[in-house]
């Protein structure tokens, strides 16, 4: 097979392979335009797993998954609280997996989610950038002003170089959990400069804010909210924690909001 960037201009399959617009460890991606289903992102299994039959099976089983998150939410709009807990607790679980074995993501957001909706199975991909936590603190130092990760979904704390931990995960499952409930954003910046300043600077903007005639209970704010902290010290600790504190309180309200039905349903 020629090299990766040999394949633009290339036909596979009926897609017409545009440019190279990313890359991960284990593939790359690229602008491919298709003539019935129009432009898709097309990712080709890197050269050097080719024969690694755990990488490809891993590969086909993320094409069996079907969708990106990202594409999802941006078709759905708004998600149901019940289906972001689902989605939540799903990945939660997977990052509480990697933290276990000292690996922190980096790079958290619903483009590196496969999601079969079908199914309402949510899978963690793309560790490219994940970083060991027990590597030695000089191995570790980026250069100032230098970040690794995407602007609106990475925790204040990245944006200066500095050494991040699990906490920084937890801001990008909060951001991630605060985009599906409301198809935006915790902070309003429209452009990089922008955003990197009202990272450093602002408090994000309060769940029940966010779209004007969305709300919430007090308790699903109060977690997103939390997750959402620039101070490490009130920042949620853990992924397993805000999953649970986020969780709990969306099925204790859905349950309310049932219970309240029943009663008037049924005048008990």
């Amino acid at each position: 097979m020629p090299p990766q960037d040999a394949l633009v201009g290339r036909t596979i399959a009926g897609y017409h392979l545009a440019r190279m617009i990313g890359e991960g460890g284990t593939a790359t991606v690229y602008r491919a335009d298709h003539p019935e289903k129009g432009p898709v992102a097309f990712k080709v299994l890197r050269q050097r797993l080719a024969q690694d039959a755990v990488a490809v099976k891993r590969f086909l089983r993320e094409a069996e998954l079907g969708k990106r998150l990202a594409d999802f939410a941006s078709r759905s709009g708004q998600l149901a609280p019940p289906l972001v807990a689902t989605i939540i607790e799903q990945v939660g679980a997977a990052l509480a997996a990697t933290h276990a074995r000292n690996i922190i993501h980096r790079d958290l957001k619903p483009a590196n989610i496969m999601f079969n909706p079908a199914a309402q199975e949510a899978k963690l991909l793309d560790f490219g950038i994940a970083r060991d936590a027990e590597t030695s603190a000089d191995e570790r130092l980026t250069r100032a002003g230098f970040f690794v990760g995407t602007l609106q979904y990475v925790a204040p704390e990245t944006l200066s170089g500095a050494l991040v931990d699990e906490q920084a995960d937890v801001y990008s499952l909060a951001t991630i959990a605060y985009y599906l409930l409301t198809g935006t954003h915790p902070f309003p910046g429209k452009n990089p400069r922008e955003l990197f300043q009202q990272l450093l600077t602002q408090h994000p903007v309060p769940l029940n804010q966010a779209e004007k005639g969305l709300r919430f209970s007090p308790a699903i704010e109060t977690a997103v909210m939390r997750g959402l902290e620039r101070d490490l010290a009130k920042r949620t600790k853990t992924v397993d924690d805000f999953s649970q504190e986020f969780c709990t309180a969306v099925r204790e309200n859905d349950g309310q909001k049932g219970s309240g039905f029943l009663k008037r349903l049924f005048g008990k």
